[in-house]
């Protein structure tokens, strides 16, 4: 049984005829699966007028498919976030006439250098991302950690949250802490593409059935875990990795958002230095705290900034 999570960067509607149609918000998600094997896309529904759907979309993903209509800059705000979320595998579909040596220049020392450029053929499309499902790896013992996308009450079920298994693997009765807060809950039931399953593993997209905490308690972002090793932190120093195209020298002062799986936390400049180069040292405070393992990336995302608002990345501490 393997599973893949692929953002989709395109039109909105391209996935629809890819997969089956799932839970709508800011992001789209759309289901493929044949046997034990399934596939999650993502859209990011409400970009370019909103940037966090873009970053949700590619925050937890294994892989993307680009669909590019035409050279701008919305597309190079795109490859910039998929650059700074670290997506190191995906594909590109050209379409309008477009070829490659057209986009070479703007992907050139990224990751989409390494992306596979592929036809507009929806069959082919689905037939080789089940493929790439089959022969991903999912084995990952430690206690799991579940950020949560979306969360409602089910009459008769109770509490029911969506989303990814980030790491680990999380059983049917755990007892997880839904961090930041303090509250603790019990797995209930576990679903996996609308079938019950007694664990879930890395990757996989999951609904899970809570006890002893309501609706009212959780919000998007907040992370379902046993794992004790996990943080949570509300000032982070660390140094920024800016892109290329970023322009605007960092000062105090200025508030960015931190993306970090499904949180997009506002995140004030209290110091800086070297703020003039690309590799500047900054202390962030947090509206509310960052919860992370140690050294997972984080992007940092700046709304004022026009036409590009993904300025880099930090590795939390």
């Amino acid at each position: 049984m393997g599973n893949l999570t692929v953002a989709v960067i395109a039109p909105n509607d391209y996935a629809k005829d890819l997969g089956k149609k799932g839970t709508a918000s800011d992001i789209t998600l759309y289901d493929l699966k044949q046997g034990a094997d399934t596939v999650t896309l993502v859209e990011p529904t409400k970009y370019p007028e909103r940037l966090a759907p873009l970053f949700f979309s590619v925050s937890l993903a294994d892989r993307a498919l680009v669909v590019v209509d035409a050279i701008n800059a919305q597309l190079g705000e795109c490859m910039v976030m998929l650059q700074c979320a670290g997506v190191a595998k995906g594909y590109i579909v050209l379409r309008n006439y477009l070829v490659p040596e057209q986009l070479a220049p703007l992907t050139k020392g990224t990751v989409l250098e390494g992306y596979q450029f592929i036809e507009d053929d929806k069959t082919a499309i689905r037939l080789m991302l089940l493929k790439e499902a089959a022969e991903a790896g999912t084995e990952d013992a430690r206690p799991g950690a579940v950020p949560i996308d979306h969360f409602f009450n089910v009459k008769g079920v109770g509490t029911v949250i969506l989303g990814h298994v980030a790491y680990g693997t999380v059983r049917k009765h755990d007892e997880l802490k839904a961090l930041p807060t303090t509250r603790s809950t019990q797995v209930r039931s576990i679903q996996k593409h609308d079938d019950d399953y007694d664990e879930a593993t890395r990757g996989d997209r999951v609904g899970l059935a809570l006890k002893n905490i309501d609706v009212e308690e959780l919000d998007r972002g907040y992370v379902l875990t046993a794992d004790p090793d996990i943080r949570t932190t509300s000032e982070v120093t660390a140094a920024a990795q800016l892109v290329d195209f970023w322009k605007h020298p960092l000062k105090e002062g200025m508030v960015f958002h931190l993306g970090h799986w499904m949180q997009f936390i506002p995140a004030r400049i209290t110091a800086v230095q070297d703020g003039e180069g690309k590799h500047p040292t900054v202390t962030l405070s947090l509206e509310k705290p960052v919860v992370h393992p140690a050294g997972s990336r984080a992007v940092l995302m700046y709304l004022e900034g026009g036409k590009l608002r993904v300025a880099g990345w930090i590795i939390l501490p």
